[in-house]
């Protein structure tokens, strides 16, 4: 069992910076790939950006290429994903997940955290 717990979000105005993160418990964190989806009101949830176990790899959505970059802290057990640039489009709902591989599609994903709340202002 994995239990991982998403933490960071809020209430920023377009143009600004918040950082995200993820903390994990029960499982040897650093031997999984991780994962950020993002899921707005009436939307799919939708892949945000991935790194590998050893942190050397990572993939992103098209639309964050840029502005958001996920890191992990194999130490602390823990996740980020700093989001710089925010804009309205970006209002969701964040979760982070574990994975066997650096994947993009949620169903290679197998534990998930309940989600932080993050909502941009225009």
């Amino acid at each position: 069992q994995v239990q991982l717990v998403e933490s960071g979000g809020g209430l920023v105005q377009a143009g600004g910076s918040l950082r995200l993160s993820c903390a994990a418990s029960g499982r040897t964190f650093r031997s999984y790939a991780m994962g950020w989806f993002r899921q707005a009101p009436v939307k799919d949830r939708e892949f945000v950006a991935a790194i590998s176990w050893g942190g050397t790899v990572t993939r992103y959505a098209d639309s964050v290429k840029g502005r958001f970059t996920v890191s992990k802290d194999n130490a602390k057990n823990t996740m980020y994903l700093q989001m710089n640039n925010l804009q309205p489009e970006d209002t969701a709902v964040y979760y982070c997940a574990t994975s066997r591989v650096t994947a993009v599609q949620a169903p290679q994903y197998d534990y998930w955290g309940q989600g932080t709340q993050v909502t941009v202002s225009s």
